[in-house]
């Protein structure tokens, strides 16, 4: 393919809450056992892109931990690869990325020392499937100086946390608002670009001379008016995790078999980092009914409607209902949980209960030790 790719990988989430306190956003964890920049990258791979740069910040050491070796996304290669770039201090330069233009400006000889014509831009934590040969024929046929791609916004989202907008018929942007108070329009964009390497490099260096740092609002908004901006919309699912609600949901949606088919039973694939663990182990009493649960799990209790990742344990008696319980937790007796996210590596003392609302999901991430249950239990008069 004539593209490089580009990964935005950096920016924290308040929206997240303290789900992003210990990883990035990117490097969350997605239907059992994926990450969410899974997606991207399998769509990169899946497109024929060669060369792929992840630019990465914040919380970054689970991210980068994940993407150790290229070879599970088919970037193992002598020409091009995947390159993960963090902040670095040079002569010239001290600052960590102060927003995504400024963490393209930074490796701007990434751009530069490169021969394709155009490049992919897109964020890291976006779950979906997009051949961008379709997105890139796409722009060439509407000689448009940048493309981006849409998507329609889910019912229950805001659009308050969006880029929102507006197409007219012949598949051209004629209005961007970054986050407006009243969207007036139910179209998002979903953070994927495509523009011409020379463009971007130019457009890059007149942003840092300017001090300007942010790829959307100082470069992208900019241009709407002044340049052709087609728009491109994304066929089939898409969804963004970057918030309590939308990480729920987007794994929720996980349980329903045409998006399980979607993403995982139709070509292209999507790959991951694969573990050497165990099939998960049901024990006697284990009751599970419409729920995902990885490899590495031991279960003794009840799951309903629910996603269980890698390596957790569930106790005897213990009742788990709409619920995301995520890599490492161990979950003792006799506990409840409903509409709630557990953290990774969490422990949930023996007759817990935790319920969310509807709406309104609980995040358990008390960072108890496991391995003072016995403790625990002797305070609690328990011989």
């Amino acid at each position: 393919m004539k593209a490089i790719g580009i990964v935005l990988a950096g920016g924290d989430s308040k929206r997240m809450q303290n789900l992003s306190d210990k990883r990035a956003v990117s490097a969350m964890e997605i239907s059992c056992s994926y990450r969410a920049i899974d997606f991207v990258l399998s769509n990169m791979t899946n497109s024929g892109i060669q060369t792929v740069a992840v630019l990465s910040q914040f919380n970054a050491r689970s991210l980068n931990a994940h993407l150790n070796s290229s070879k599970w996304w088919n970037f193992g290669r002598k020409q091009g690869g995947l390159f993960l770039f963090t902040p670095t201090i040079t002569p010239d330069n001290s600052w960590w990325y102060r927003g995504t233009a400024d963490a393209m400006w930074q490796n701007i000889n990434f751009l530069k020392e490169r021969h394709e014509p155009y490049v992919i831009i897109a964020s890291g934590d976006c779950v979906y499937k997009l051949d961008y040969n379709d997105m890139l024929d796409y722009h060439i046929a509407k000689q448009a100086d940048v493309t981006i791609a849409c998507a329609k916004l889910p019912e229950w989202e805001d659009g308050k946390r969006y880029g929102v907008v507006q197409l007219d018929d012949k598949g051209e942007v004629i209005s961007f608002e970054e986050k407006p108070l009243a969207p007036k329009s139910d179209i998002v964009s979903t953070g994927i670009y495509i523009i011409r390497r020379r463009t971007l490099i130019e457009l890059l260096e007149q942003c840092n001379e300017e001090g300007r740092y942010n790829f959307v609002t100082d470069v992208f908004m900019r241009m709407t008016g002044s340049k052709k901006i087609a728009g491109y919309k994304i066929p089939g699912y898409w969804s963004n995790i970057a918030s309590v609600e939308g990480y729920y949901r987007t794994n929720m949606d996980f349980l329903k078999k045409d998006v399980r088919d979607f993403f995982f039973h139709e070509d292209p694939p999507i790959y991951s980092k694969s573990y050497d663990l165990p099939p998960a182990k049901y024990n006697n009493g284990a009751n599970v009914k419409n729920s995902l649960v990885a490899s590495g799990c031991i279960i003794n209790g009840t799951i309903e409607n629910s996603v269980i990742f890698k390596k957790v344990f569930i106790g005897t008696n213990t009742v788990i209902k709409n619920s995301l319980v995520l890599n490492g937790a161990y979950i003792g007796d006799d506990v409840y949980l409903e509409n709630c996210i557990i953290e990774s590596n969490e422990t949930i003392l023996n007759g817990s209960r935790y319920v969310g609302e509807e709406g309104d999901i609980k995040i358990v991430a008390e960072k108890r030790d496991r391995y003072d249950l016995v403790s625990e239990d002797k305070r609690n008069g328990e011989e």
